[in-house]
C-alpha cells in the first residue's frame, strides 16, 4: 500500500510566550499543500525501513517513520512490515515533510492493519513524535495554538490558487531558529487577520522568524522581495525556514536564477 504525505505552509506564525518546558507557545494557520514524499508499506518476515530519493541524515532506526510503526507496535499486535520512503519534500525547510511522514505512516498503518483508529486516537499517537505531525492526520486548513499540536476549525480555502515554494538549499537548525526568538503577541490577533482579504495579508501577517533570520541570510528577504516582484499577493516564510512562499491568482514567470533551488509549482 502507497500514500503520498504532503508538505504544509505556515500562514501567519506568531512566537506567543515561552513555554515552562523550554518549548515556545504559537499560533499559525497550517495549510497543507501537494509537495509530497512516497511512502509505502509492504508485509515482510522482519521489519525493515528504508529510503530513496533526498539523503535523511541521522540513524534510520530514529527516523519518525520507524517510531511511527514502534508506537502502534506497543498497543497492536503489527506483523513486521517493510517501510520504504521516497524523500521528495526537502529537509529544514520550514515544511513540516517528516512530520507528515510520520503522521502518514500512523494512517498507513492504521488502514492497512485495520486498527479502527479515530482521528482523534491518530492524534494522540501522532503528537509525541513531533509537535507538527497531529496536523498531518486530518491534514486540511486548521489554525494551530501551544505547540503547533492544538487545533481550531478555521474557514480559509485558497482554493484555485497557485502557490511557489522555494527551498533555496539552506538547511535551518530549529536550535538557530529559536536563537533570535523575541516572544510577544501580535498586535492584530492572527485568527482576525486570516478573515482579511489575501492582498491584505502582506501588511497585518507575519512569521516572526523572518526578523531573526532574514539578516543572517540575505539570500531569504532576496528571494521573498523576487516573489512579489513577480505578481505575488502574499509571500512569506514556512515554519523556522528556510523554504519561502508566493501566493499568485496565475502562475507566474519566476526568475531565471530559481533554477538552481528547489522549486515546487502548484494550484490550492
Amino acid at each position: 500500500m502507497v500514500t503520498f504525505p504532503n508538505a504544509k505552509i505556515n500562514i501567519g506564525l506568531n512566537i506567543i510566550e515561552k513555554r515552562p518546558d523550554g518549548y515556545h507557545n504559537l499560533e499559525s494557520c497550517f495549510y497543507p499543500v501537494g509537495w509530497t514524499d512516497l511512502l509505502e508499506v509492504i508485509p515482510a518476515p522482519a521489519f525493515s525501513f528504508t529510503t530513496d530519493g533526498i539523503a535523511i541524515p541521522g540513524d534510520p532506526a530514529k527516523n519518525l517513520c520507524v517510531k511511527a510503526y514502534e508506537a502502534l507496535r506497543q498497543d497492536f499486535d503489527l506483523p513486521p512490515v517493510h517501510l520504504h520512503l521516497h524523500k521528495m519534500v526537502p529537509i529544514g525547510a520550514g515544511l513540516g515533510g517528516g512530520s507528515a511522514d510520520a503522521a502518514f505512516a500512523l494512517k498507513l498503518l492504521n488502514e492497512e492493519f485495520s486498527l479502527g483508529l479515530t482521528v482523534a486516537q491518530l492524534e494522540e499517537y501522532a503528537r509525541p513524535l513531533g509537535s507538527d505531525c497531529a496536523f498531518f492526520v486530518r491534514n486540511e486548513p486548521l489554525f494551530c495554538r501551544e505547540k503547533g499540536d492544538v487545533f481550531d476549525e478555521i474557514e480559509l480555502s485558497l482554493k484555485g490558487y497557485t502557490i511557489v515554494l522555494v527551498y533555496p538549499n539552506l538547511a535551518i537548525s530549529t536550535a538557530e531558529a529559536y536563537a533570535g526568538i523575541r516572544p510577544r503577541k501580535p498586535e492584530i490577533p492572527l485568527v482576525e487577520a486570516l478573515k482579511t482579504p489575501l492582498v491584505e495579508w502582506k501588511n497585518q501577517i507575519r512569521n516572526d522568524f523572518e526578523e531573526s533570520l532574514f539578516p543572517n541570510h540575505p539570500i531569504l528577504p532576496d528571494i521573498k522581495q523576487q516573489l512579489y516582484e513577480a505578481g505575488a499577493l502574499y509571500a512569506s516564510m514556512s515554519g523556522s525556514g528556510s523554504t519561502l512562499y508566493g501566493i499568485y491568482e496565475q502562475a507566474p514567470i519566476l526568475p531565471n536564477h530559481f533554477e538552481s533551488y528547489r522549486v515546487w509549482q502548484g494550484r490550492l
